[in-house]
């Protein structure tokens, strides 16, 4: 069965997860963010001591960190072979990965390179930076600026593997998820 794999990126605070959550109340297949289970694993394990940064930055070995992060997203992605779907949504791919370490300038092995060409994903859709709707909800480190530079870094680093990026407009919640849908083959 071909699948169509579709990643839903963006800035902090700019609505992913609640647009993958009314994708899943529609009944889509949807694989959720993984960086907050480790960010909460990395917190209770006293991995990151300052709670006012992004734990790719402040982990005590963010090789390590993103080694993790970056195979917990291929698992997500060699999942949905299984799933049985046509139709797959991620919160984030593994592009997300280089993009943040880019953002906080960390070295980036060759080998992360060849997985981001190894998994492909058929659509990307990224999500501006939206003051209106910017919140701290405890898991998130970064300030409205650094969300605005992080969407840069994301677009940027989608574009250098190749993919075109098709912009979410703002609306509603369901207005965005429409958005979506509309690009997609179901």
């Amino acid at each position: 069965m071909n699948i169509e794999r579709i990643v839903i990126t963006g800035g902090p605070a700019t609505g992913k997860t609640a647009i993958i959550d009314d994708l899943a109340s529609r009944g889509h297949y949807c694989f959720e963010e993984v960086i907050r289970k480790l960010t909460a694993k990395a917190k209770d394990t006293g991995d990151i001591t300052d709670l006012h940064s992004n734990p790719i930055a402040l982990v005590s070995d963010s090789n390590a960190f993103n080694t993790n992060l970056i195979n917990l997203r291929i698992d997500d992605f060699n999942k949905a072979t299984s799933a049985n779907e046509k139709l797959v949504f991620y919160d984030r791919g593994i592009p997300d990965v280089l993009a943040y370490m880019s953002y906080f300038d960390q070295p980036i092995s060759e080998a992360f390179n060849t997985i981001c060409n190894t998994y492909k994903y058929d659509k990307i859709f990224l999500l501006p930076p939206w003051e209106a709707i910017y919140t701290d909800d405890g898991e998130r480190f970064e300030t409205f600026e650094q969300a605005v530079d992080i969407y840069h870094s994301l677009k940027q680093t989608y574009q250098e593997f190749g993919y075109s990026i098709i912009e979410v407009p703002f609306g509603t919640i369901e207005e965005r998820t429409d958005f979506i849908m509309s690009h997609t083959h179901l």
